[in-house]
């Protein structure tokens, strides 16, 4: 390719297997030292150094420096979109690492993407948006209808306030072990944050995990 954006250089950056790890341990929106990203890629903390001064240059993490401390993290959400579109792909044609654990399942019921909710139930609350008319699918666009803001502001989610952000409102997002569209953009990223809030559902330390109390659950899938 001689001319035009260079998803080369891109497809060089998150192929090397160090790399990828490191971006994938990051979809967890928390930003990380160079000491645990090298644990998560099982390298010494010198060759992760260099690993990340190749995503930071190549403009897919950011970093900021605190006390002794430099943390990483995924550079905006387009990074985590591309990163969980590729997921999603990798799924869909068999590229899948054999090691599973206890998490596996958690992970695939639910868990964040970046900064909003993905997995099974996630999937669920898109569907049902779309299913109740509270949410439109205009090829590629989603459009939020009156019925829907209705039920964000019962949620106590002000709209007014995330609509104000650079991100658009309503995205969706493929999600690579349901292998279909959850709910991103500034509406995902509060309704994550909301779920949280209210007591409906935790984070699980060390992990993309997301965990819904038996009541959280109920109180989900009775709303979506």
């Amino acid at each position: 390719m001689k001319e035009g954006p260079d998803i080369a250089r891109l497809g060089s950056l998150i192929g090397d297997p160090a790399r990828a790890n490191m971006l994938t341990a990051l979809m967890s929106g928390k930003a990380l030292t160079a000491s645990e990203l090298a644990l998560e890629a099982s390298v010494t903390v010198q060759t992760a150094s260099a690993h990340l001064g190749k995503l930071n240059a190549g403009g897919l993490l950011r970093q900021r420096k605190q006390g002794r401390h430099r943390y990483f993290a995924l550079a905006d959400e387009d990074v985590g979109h591309l990163l969980e579109g590729m997921m999603g792909l990798a799924a869909r044609k068999g590229h899948m690492r054999t090691t599973t654990g206890p998490r596996d399942p958690a992970m695939r019921k639910a868990r964040v993407c970046y900064n909003h909710l993905a997995g099974e139930l996630a999937v669920h609350m898109f569907d049902g948006l779309v299913a109740k008319g509270h949410l439109l699918e205009t090829g590629d666009e989603l459009e939020l209808t009156a019925g829907g803001r209705a039920l964000m502001a019962g949620l106590g989610i002000d709209l007014e306030a995330i609509g104000s952000s650079r991100r658009p409102l309503c995205r969706a997002c493929l999600d690579w072990s349901a292998r279909r569209s959850h709910l991103a953009g500034s509406l995902g990223v509060a309704l994550m944050e909301r779920f949280c809030q209210l007591g409906w559902a935790r984070r699980e330390a060390g992990t993309r995990a997301v965990v819904f109390s038996a009541r959280g659950e109920k109180e989900f899938l009775r709303t979506f």
